[in-house]
């Protein structure tokens, strides 16, 4: 693997290939055109190459730096051929990812000195949010942790009905109330539950509304209170979850949660059925908060931990 690392188990690994297989081929179709008939890596070739990066989602601010990185090699060998421009962008995005907080962890794992880690989940409706949940669920009960599910969704009765069904199929215990109640009363009830039960992991819902700003973090920060009533120090983490079949719409709507809120970790799902995987790129290096998470089918395995160079390697591979 070159500078890479193998760091995945081979049913991992091929799950991550064949996930990302929509994105690459684009790319990669998108490329040779840009390349034909071209020799050498020249302006035009790098003009035609920022085309593809922009309109493969690695958004214009993440698509300049690689096109700089690329244009300095390029001034120290001017002959650089377009047979070596697939090592070349490997090379420059994930020396680029490298600069980010994006871990390299390979399994799902908390802190021992944690319980129960607490994990707020936020993120607009429809983006695999509840979906996520459940697959995070039964991944940490496959490590061995206990889970407790809060519903604090309270302002959709199917989204309360979702997270049910999920923790029936996971088997883990859920600590919900009626459509309408409090969701940080909600939030309450589940680590209070959960510290009774001595569970390791606790992971909240919240409303997917993207209203106001100011209307969402109040009511974010009122959950935050409420939980430290509690714990002190929850959440440990609030993942927002994206959408990366959707583009750019996936970077504007993180600009609106991290506005509204601490996020500090990502999850990005959809990427099996999109050709927009480069997203992943863009954001990882456009937030400073680490891509901890993406979803790469629909089984209830296919949620990875995001691994930077196991991501590169098998967009290139």
């Amino acid at each position: 693997m070159s500078f890479f690392k193998r760091l995945f188990s081979s049913e991992k690994k091929e799950t991550l290939d064949k996930g990302l297989e929509k994105s690459k081929t684009s790319f990669f179709s998108k490329l040779s055109k840009a390349v034909a008939g071209k020799s050498k890596v020249d302006d035009e070739v790098l003009d035609n190459l920022e085309d593809i990066l922009i309109s493969s989602d690695v958004g214009v601010n993440t698509t300049l730096k690689i096109i700089t990185r690329i244009e300095e090699r390029v001034s120290r060998d001017k002959y650089l051929g377009t047979d070596e421009l697939n090592q070349i962008l490997r090379e420059e995005i994930s020396a680029l990812l490298s600069e980010t907080k994006s871990g390299e962890s390979t399994e799902f794992d908390i802190p021992k000195d944690k319980k129960p880690y607490v994990i707020m989940v936020v993120g607009v409706n429809g983006v695999g949010k509840t979906t996520t949940i459940g697959k995070l669920a039964h991944q940490f009960k496959k490590a061995g942790y206990s889970v407790v599910l809060g519903a604090a969704d309270t302002f959709r009765a199917a989204a309360i009905d979702q997270l049910q069904i999920w923790a029936d199929r996971v088997g883990v215990p859920i600590v919900r109330q009626q459509m309408g109640s409090d969701p940080a009363s909600v939030a309450f009830d589940t680590l209070e539950s959960a510290v009774a039960q001595k569970a390791d992991v606790v992971i909240i819902d919240t409303a997917g509304r993207l209203h106001n700003k100011v209307g969402l973090m109040n009511e974010l920060s009122k959950v935050k209170r409420v939980m430290q009533k509690v714990l002190v120090d929850a959440p440990h983490d609030v993942l927002l979850v994206l959408d990366g079949s959707t583009g750019q719409n996936a970077f504007e709507q993180a600009k609106q949660f991290t506005a509204a809120t601490e996020v500090s970790a990502l999850a990005v799902t959809k990427l099996d059925g999109t050709a927009k995987g480069g997203v992943v790129i863009g954001i990882s290096d456009q937030f400073q908060i680490p891509v901890k998470y993406i979803g790469v089918g629909e089984g209830i395995e296919d949620l990875q931990v995001f691994n930077k160079y196991e991501f590169v390697d098998s967009f290139f591979k």
